[in-house]
């Protein structure tokens, strides 16, 4: 019964994820730029953060400054993974930049590849192949006289996946020396303070003024507090391999809310591309655990 209970938070926080993106989506179509969305969404989820670690303080506290250093890396990556999953939603479509901030575990796959942390199999670089089909399909690359999406929201979508590595690389490293809830409120304060030098002040600041302060708390709360809150403690109850596989609920519910409220479209082809994306990763996540 645990282990079920561990996968259903999972469940829930890529579901929450999957939603964020449609509510992030919806932000931008009012004018907010992609940063400012992605500050909001993580300085709230920062606070939710705060009264999580307040409520077991002295548990929490570390001195070590590896730990610290591993989230200030996660903290880096999560800031790369909000930022540019939003531009990638603005330059293409939800379900598209969804699905091509999950191509993570090939990134991480090919680096372990090539520093020998892995061995090389002929199934792996097959899965690799494939999911680079996938990527042609979905964003219309094999047309070069007709992108079905800007080169700037591909490339958007897989640094988004690429700095998704990263974070998850900082936190388990970062897990390991301290507490979970410590590890999210270093890594968020990182990710709040980093974005806010490089973001337009004066349009954050006027978030505050305007009536779309309750989306943003909602963004806030949905896509970082509740959700990561949900999937760390779902994770200590859920094996690595079939958390990641489950989280893969994130782009299919990203497309669906994408498809029903806010018009997106997708073609055949590029349905396809989709499912060959997601069907391979998770056939190489359960590989790996076998």
């Amino acid at each position: 019964m645990r282990k079920y209970d561990g996968i259903s938070l999972v469940i829930l926080a890529a579901i929450l994820w999957g939603i964020s993106g449609g509510l992030a989506d919806i932000l931008m179509d009012r004018g907010w730029s992609p940063v400012t969305v992605s500050f909001y969404r993580g300085a709230v989820g920062w606070l939710c953060f705060v009264i999580w670690f307040l409520l077991r303080f002295k548990q929490n506290i570390t001195t070590s400054i590896s730990f610290y250093l591993w989230s200030l890396l996660a903290g880096l990556g999560v800031a790369g993974n909000f930022t540019l999953y939003f531009v990638s939603i603005q330059q293409a479509s939800v379900p598209v930049a969804a699905t091509l901030m999950y191509t993570a575990p090939v990134f991480v796959l090919v680096t372990s590849i090539i520093f020998r942390i892995e061995r090389s199999h002929w199934y792996k670089w097959a899965g690799i192949a494939v999911v680079l089909l996938g990527i042609v399909l979905l964003t219309g690359a094999y047309d070069l006289e007709s992108l079905s999406m800007s080169l700037i929201g591909t490339a958007a979508g897989l640094g988004a996946g690429l700095s998704y590595a990263l974070f998850i690389f900082g936190f388990k490293k970062a897990s390991s020396i301290g507490n979970q809830p410590a590890v999210l409120t270093t890594a968020f304060l990182a990710f709040s303070l980093v974005l806010f030098l490089f973001m337009d002040r004066e349009e954050a600041f006027s978030v505050l003024s305007s009536s779309d302060t309750g989306w943003f708390l909602l963004l806030g709360i949905i896509g970082a507090g509740l959700s990561f809150t949900v999937y760390v403690i779902g994770l200590q109850k859920t094996a690595p391999t079939t958390a990641s596989m489950v989280a893969m609920i994130e782009p299919v519910t990203a497309s669906i809310f994408g498809l029903l409220f806010l018009g997106n479209t997708l073609t055949m082809i590029q349905l396809t591309g989709m499912a060959l994306i997601l069907i391979t990763i998770t056939l190489l996540s359960a590989k790996k655990s076998s």
